[in-house]
């Protein structure tokens, strides 16, 4: 059987729900390579060395580490399993020759690994399933490749059968090769006989897989249909080619926790992990180049850039032309083993290293070896779902506030920040609470600025109730010219999302015309802040007469009329409170619609609707409208009852009348703000 060594190095990713043992498994992968012996939960592990990780008990960033192989040379990446979290892994998947997901023996979790497929079949990235904690599994095989076979839209092939000790699984039969494993504690798995019940289990299984393979090769169909054993050679074959066009999604399991399963996992992916040409075809690259997957800036270092090299060696010096044609050079090259950086002169084809002092790199673009620049699609940036203000603490942090969350942005893609000028305010935005808050922390461990958090302020809007007249007349007299200003302009509501029209209908020049743009400049200013404290919106202004005087009247002294005369007639008019409506598109697995609805409900939200999620077994999509006001907190209750799944997209509809408790709480809040 040939392998595929073709002096270059092979990326995989483990992806998968948080707790199913990514971690586990790439610390499991990294102790059978290195005839480590195996430690339970060891405090020398290569991944999740962050403070952050360590507090929170999962991964919340990408752990890279290279490791060899009989012969052949890996790197594996491993994703954060948090919804909040898989932003990290956007720029990175599209780059790898082979997705490891990792899931659970347990049918109520297969839920869970639905988004991470969906990710992998829109990118087009091969991917196998590994079941991971199999000595904890209770129940069939085939029952739980039935739960989970709704999360991939390619057909799950079991590579494996169990073989069971009473209520334990102590072994597996691989139907490639049919032969007969059994797992030993400290020791590599032996093979052992088929025994005769097992022989049958095993033909009907293996027989099962072959139909599989065979719905994509003609050839082996017509085999099976004559009763004809195909070859071992052509099995493999089908599995390596049906595997990386993405046609099927070949099933292993064991334990990460034991070792039990892994040396078969790492047999299976030196003969089937495609070569990283392939991945450069999907990426669309023509020519040598590296590709970033992740920045990051480390103190003194500078910004690093994690790269994974295509069609060449790239040598420490080596010059590079990004994607916007700025010429640079390779300052520092460092092979990357968790979160230690070993300094290298080269790195190969197909590994991922760290760049130093790569200043002029952007996450998703590539850095061309060659001589012209290439291109290619950066990675849609994810909505944000959670917000906070934030401000430093001591006013003096203020410039170093904002130079260290420009640079949390920049390595974190999940992240983005927003000036509102309006409430003056600072939003950082992300996909969820936790990932806001673990921002925070390490802008305070990395850049030691304090940070003061407070909820984002609400945009509410006023407007006028009725139609009234009104006069503004400014007159001061301080000595030699005086300022004089009088207009009469009649206010006239206007229908919801109309906004401000100004009109004149001056006759005679009783406000000279070169004084009328200051008229309305004037008013513009006094509907910056109504009665309750907010901005006035639909309403039409007329300005309809006036009077002037030859000397003391000025473009001031009318701008001054024109703002004392909408204060007056506002206050005449009165005004209501408007809020803010969003309409959101709700995303949530299909068993978890009536809690969804029920949360919106409570939350003053007003469903539209809902239909099939496109693309998603067994999800939907819920349409409503949702006051921005109660929007803050929503995704946090969301993930709370769709076990982590749900997720939303938002954009603003309309403005409604908000009246009540709810008015008078929103009213106090711009008499803080005036």
């Amino acid at each position: 059987m040939q392998t595929q060594n073709l002096g270059s190095v092979r990326a995989l990713a483990l992806v998968g729900p948080t707790g199913a043992g990514k971690t586990a498994l790439l610390e499991s992968m990294l102790q059978a390579v290195s005839g480590a012996e195996r430690r339970a939960g060891g405090g020398d592990r290569v991944a999740d060395n962050s403070p952050e990780a360590r507090a929170r008990g999962h991964s919340v960033e990408l752990n890279l580490a290279g490791f060899e192989f009989m012969g052949d040379r890996y790197v594996a990446v491993d994703c954060p399993g948090s919804v909040e979290f898989s932003a990290e892994a956007d720029a990175a998947l599209p780059m790898v020759d082979l997705a490891i997901v990792v899931a659970e023996p347990e049918a109520a979790k297969a839920i869970l690994l639905q988004p991470a497929m969906q990710a992998l079949e829109r990118l087009g990235v091969p991917r196998a399933l590994f079941i991971n904690k199999m000595d904890q599994a209770r129940g069939s095989l085939d029952e739980l490749l039935a739960a989970l076979a709704p999360a991939s839209a390619a057909p799950l092939v079991a590579r494996q059968i169990p073989i069971w000790e009473g209520e334990r699984v102590t072994g597996f039969v691989d139907l490639a090769l049919e032969r007969a494993f059994v797992h030993r504690p400290g020791a590599q798995a032996e093979r052992i006989d088929i025994s005769p019940e097992l022989a049958t289990l095993e033909a009907d299984a293996r027989f099962h897989m072959l139909e599989q393979l065979a719905d994509f090769d003609d050839e082996l169909m017509e085999q099976l249909i004559s009763d004809v054993t195909p070859a071992r050679d052509m099995v493999f074959a089908d599995l390596v080619r049906e595997m990386n066009e993405g046609l099927i999604v070949p099933v292993f399991f064991g334990s990460a926790q034991t070792g039990f399963g892994i040396g078969r996992l790492l047999k299976a992916l030196r003969h089937e992990t495609p070569a990283p040409e392939r991945a450069a075809r999907r990426l669309g690259l023509e020519a040598p180049g590296a590709c970033v997957l992740k920045t990051t800036y480390a103190g003194q270092a500078g910004k690093l850039a994690y790269v994974r090299t295509f069609g060449a060696k790239m040598a420490d010096g080596a010059d590079l032309l990004t994607s916007r044609g700025e010429r640079t050079r390779v300052g520092g090259l460092f092979a990357v083993h968790g979160a230690v950086l070993k300094k290298i002169a080269a790195a190969e084809p197909g590994d991922i290293v760290a760049i130093g002092k790569l200043e002029q790199a952007c996450v998703g673009e590539v850095m061309s070896l060659a001589g012209k620049p290439q291109m290619r699609p950066s990675p849609d940036a994810r909505p944000p779902l959670f917000a906070l203000a934030v401000a430093a603490s001591n006013r003096q942090d203020d410039v170093r506030l904002s130079g260290a969350l420009a640079k949390l942005v920049e390595e974190d893609p999940g992240l983005s920040l927003k000036h509102d000028a309006e409430l003056g305010q600072v939003l950082l935005t992300g996909q969820g609470e936790g990932h806001v808050r673990l921002a925070l922390d390490r802008l305070k461990r990395r850049f030691g600025v304090e940070i003061a958090t407070t909820r984002p302020r609400t945009p509410y809007r006023e407007a006028p109730v009725k139609s009234v007249t009104q006069r503004g007349r400014h007159k001061k007299q301080t000595g030699g010219h005086g300022q004089f200003g009088d207009v009469v302009i009649e206010l006239r509501p206007l229908a919801r999302g109309e906004g401000f029209v100004f009109v004149s209908k001056i006759a005679g020049g009783v406000v000279p015309k070169q004084w009328v743009p200051a008229v309305e400049q004037g008013i513009r200013d006094g509907l910056a802040k109504g009665p309750l404290g907010f901005p006035v919106v639909d309403l039409e202004v007329a300005l309809v007469d006036g009077s002037h005087h030859s000397v003391d009247s000025s473009e001031m002294a009318f701008r001054a009329a024109g703002r004392l005369a909408i204060e007056e007639a506002l206050r005449s008019a009165g005004t209501i409170l408007l809020e803010p409506i969003e309409r959101l598109s709700v995303y949530a697995p299909s068993v978890f619609l009536s809690n969804v609805t029920s949360s919106l409900s409570s939350r003053r939200g007003q469903i539209l609707g809902f239909s099939p999620r496109e693309g998603w077994s067994n999800w939907d999509t819920i349409e409503a409208y949702l006051p921005q006001g109660e929007r803050h907190d929503l995704i946090a209750e969301l993930r709370s009852i769709t076990q982590g799944l749900g997720a939303f997209e938002g954009r603003y509809d309309h403005m409604s009348e908000l009246a009540g408790r709810l008015a008078e709480e929103a009213a106090h809040q711009g008499g803080a703000t005036a």
